[in-house]
């Protein structure tokens, strides 16, 4: 399988929950989901196009994040007044991760959407972007920067360490030695052609953070034969 590893931050992000859309509360990382919305604003793909291309590269599309740093989330309150109407307002919090950074393997699993791959690795490469890629919201613009191509070996099942993330169909086996705290979130991973986030395509997952690794046995993928990573 075709891969690319990339580094991909900012100074804010917001990953909506879809449970919290009152007071938005965000996922701890970049959901899949969102990360196909970035490829698609690299490339320059407008967004009724982009309504057919998301259950397509969901399914063609794996992907995994190591978390450079560590999850650190503030709150935002502010006053939503509606147009036209300047006294009818209403006090608004939103959810925020501060300064984002993250580490990301990306696979191609089928080649229908290899030109779409291609072309972005293309322009992750040499720096360009046709609209701004976000991190979420469009006020937190994302930094993408290209690490290396590469092939992804699929390994049905052995021990390995990560520093990505897992799901709970992996064994965690130094959890009562490890010294550090594991993250907890289940992501989307599949939206429909009218955006929504199917309900059943969610996966529980847990994650290391500030560099920490995770000895794990279960499914996983090798890349370039230099690191291990969960791929969803």
């Amino acid at each position: 399988m075709k891969g690319v590893r990339l580094e991909i931050k900012g100074e804010w992000a917001q990953f909506r929950r879809a449970e919290t859309n009152n007071n938005p509360l965000s996922h701890d990382f970049i959901t899949k989901t969102a990360l196909i919305g970035l490829i698609g604003a690299v490339v320059g793909i407008e967004r009724i196009k982009m309504k057919t291309l998301f259950p397509v590269l969901c399914e063609d599309l794996k992907y995994g994040v190591h978390i450079k740093g560590n999850v650190v989330k503030q709150s935002w309150g502010f006053t939503l007044r509606t147009a036209g109407h300047a006294w009818e307002k209403s006090p608004k919090q939103m959810e925020f991760i501060r300064n984002p950074q993250y580490e990301v393997i990306i696979g191609l699993q089928n080649n229908r959407s290899e030109k779409i791959f291609d072309d972005f690795i293309e322009a992750c490469r040499n720096g360009q972007t046709c609209y701004e890629p976000v991190l979420g919201l469009h006020n937190c613009p994302a930094e993408i920067y290209f690490i290396e191509e590469g092939d992804i070996i699929h390994i049905p099942q052995g021990a390995f360490v990560t520093k990505g993330f897992v799901t709970n169909r992996h064994q965690l086996d130094n959890f009562e030695v490890m010294g550090f705290r594991l993250g907890f979130d289940k992501i989307p991973t599949y939206q429909n052609d009218d955006f929504w986030n199917l309900p059943d395509a969610f996966v529980p997952v847990i994650y290391p953070s500030g560099g920490n690794e995770l000895k794990i046995s279960g499914e996983y993928y090798s890349f370039n034969n230099k690191s291990q990573w969960c791929l969803i």
